[in-house]
């Protein structure tokens, strides 16, 4: 199934700040405060930043305290352009990228924002904005979304490591400033994790989307693609993939995704299961909560050895005997070896009565299809050595249905393949023993 993305519009984190005044101090005097040392870990406190010049302060001031944000946009490139080495360089950039975002103009809201990391490359509200932006633009079908891919997985990385020394903003009361960082969390894990699955690291894939996620449970342009992550990962993790699916179908954006992506992560359940028992179970908890509960598990489809044992242990040799041949293909080719023992025994040397399609034919040789899946795949599972040369009347035809007997005389497990000698063709069906139409399938298994 392709992949279901939509664009959303940002909006998680305003990325916008208030303005900070700056000192005005006059020439020759002291600075007010000096930086205190920073420790271990600590995130650098945030200095008074002064500007000396009147002029310029009151540019600055001028400029943030416009209330029209098209006015504020013009007063701040005008700062910018008139003192481009101001103390406050740094401050304009963000409220200029603040700006652009409000008025709706993203081409420059992201070009003031890779220059603000010119300026400053660990500026946590720019690479927010571009990751949010990148991840957006990619998932809403970019034509140059597989330029921007690296792109995208650098902010996120780069975001995550400045994180742990972000500065608390004036003003911010403690909780809302953890609540902030763990926003900002979420889009650079979203960005990492959107930017893995796209190069099918899924590592990467499954630990950052799974962590914003955990941030952002309802956000669908998340949940799908970790879904995908765990399902498309060597080997599968079926059992998240299964439930964050079912997550994605829960909280899709339109009744049309809800369906398709609910038909999707029951398909997946049922392979991994072998049947859709229990997954409306599933469902049902999918619906009620954003992550597993505690001890989640899907028991997985019988394997194939398994489904073997259960065709012949506790059985009698008639039972065996009446068998499909896919039946019999089925415990030859993967059942353990006393399982293949209980089969062979009973039918090695046993003239036998079938029918299947001819895949290539010669006067002295027949090869055949006789389960219903090698049918399907036009491939010989059968070669039948024939007792006596066929005559050129009686020659069957490729992809002809074929009734024949023969004697099984040896078998090859894998790719499966049961040599018969004594082969003749049977033009009426016989009394006895019964022929074996090729009707039934091998039992489906992972």
């Amino acid at each position: 199934m392709k992949t279901i993305f939509v664009a959303l519009m940002l909006g998680a984190v305003a990325f916008g700040q208030q303005p900070t005044a700056p000192q005005s101090q006059a020439p020759g005097q002291p600075a007010a405060s000096q930086a205190q040392p920073q420790q271990p870990g600590q995130a650098q406190p945030q200095q008074k930043k002064e500007i000396k010049d009147p002029a310029e302060y009151n540019a600055y001031l001028g400029a943030v305290q416009q209330q029209d944000v098209n006015a504020k946009i013009s007063g701040l490139e005008a700062f910018l352009t008139q003192y481009p080495n101001s103390v406050m360089k740094q401050d304009a950039l963000e409220l200029l990228m603040g700006s652009y975002q409000q008025a709706g103009n993203q081409q420059k809201m992201m070009d003031t924002a890779q220059k603000l990391l010119t300026a400053d490359p660990n500026n946590i509200r720019a690479l927010a904005l571009l990751s949010y932006t990148l991840r957006t633009s990619i998932q809403g079908g970019a034509p140059n979304a597989q330029q921007l891919i690296p792109q995208l997985r650098q902010y996120g990385e780069k975001g995550l490591q400045a994180l742990p020394n972000f500065n608390k903003p004036e003003g911010t009361s403690d909780a809302d400033f953890e609540k902030l960082k763990n926003q900002m969390s979420g889009i650079f894990n979203a960005a990492i994790g959107l930017a893995a699955l796209q190069t099918k690291d899924y590592p990467a894939a499954t630990k950052g989307l799974r962590a914003a996620v955990d941030q952002n449970p309802t956000d669908f342009s998340l949940v799908y693609p970790l879904a995908l992550a765990y399902l498309q990962s060597t080997p599968p993790d079926s059992i998240n993939g299964i439930w964050y699916a079912g997550r994605a179908a829960v909280v899709a954006p339109t009744p049309q995704y809800q369906q398709q992506i609910e038909k999707y992560a029951k398909n997946q359940y049922t392979r991994y299961h072998g049947s859709d028992e229990g997954w409306t179970d599933v469902f049902a908890q999918a619906k009620a909560s954003p992550t597993p509960p505690a001890n989640f598990a899907i028991k997985p489809a019988p394997t194939p050895a398994e489904q073997a044992a259960a065709l012949v242990n506790g059985k009698t040799p008639d039972d065996i005997k009446k068998l499909s041949f896919a039946e019999w293909e089925l415990v030859l080719s993967a059942g353990a070896q006393p399982d293949q023992d209980k089969v062979w025994t009973l039918i090695k040397g046993v003239p036998l009565q079938m029918e299947g399609q001819v895949i290539k034919v010669s006067p002295t040789e027949i090869q055949i299809a006789a389960s219903q899946d090698d049918i399907e795949q036009k491939r010989a599972d059968i070669i039948l050595t024939m007792n006596t040369t066929i005559p050129a009347r009686l020659m069957p035809k490729e992809g002809a249905t074929l009734d024949f007997e023969g004697t099984p005389v040896s078998y090859t497990p894998s790719p499966f393949v049961m040599t018969l000698e004594k082969g003749t063709l049977l033009t009426k069906a016989a009394p006895t023993p019964a022929r074996r139409p090729p009707a039934r399938r091998r039992p489906t298994h992972q």
